[in-house]
């Protein structure tokens, strides 16, 4: 069953995505949450879709409730020697920004603003 893969998919050229994969829920993915939570307006602006995955199941967003039941997306993006990983895909579907350490919306939002489509985006709505 490909759904998870789908799931991603269906973002392409549409939707930025945050991946916030953890173990369990640990300090640093309540971190990463409560972090991304404190700036939804630039999240908006930016296009981006968070995705919460743990071990048996992912949902989108900041909800605490529609858990998808799935292992496949935590299996194909979890870090190697680390409980905790955040990873930004692009609208091209390709990964621009990881790493084991919560990630802080400034680094996220230069990453994203220094990306030729979003300084495409930003000129087509001044």
């Amino acid at each position: 069953m490909n759904l998870n893969a789908q799931d991603l998919s269906k973002h392409q050229w549409k939707d930025r995505l945050i991946l916030i994969v953890a173990e369990q829920k640990n300090e640093k993915f309540q971190q990463q949450l409560t972090e991304l939570q404190k700036h939804q307006q630039g999240l908006n602006e930016r296009k981006l879709v968070i995705y919460q995955i743990l071990p048996e199941k992912y949902t989108t967003g900041f909800e605490e409730e529609n858990w998808k039941n799935s292992s496949e997306l935590f299996q194909k993006y979890k870090a190697e020697k680390s409980d905790f990983r955040v990873i930004l895909i692009g609208l091209d579907g390709g990964e621009k920004l990881e790493q084991t350490e919560v990630l802080s919306a400034e680094k996220l939002f230069n990453t994203i603003d220094s990306m030729p489509m979003r300084q495409a985006e930003i000129r087509k709505n001044k």
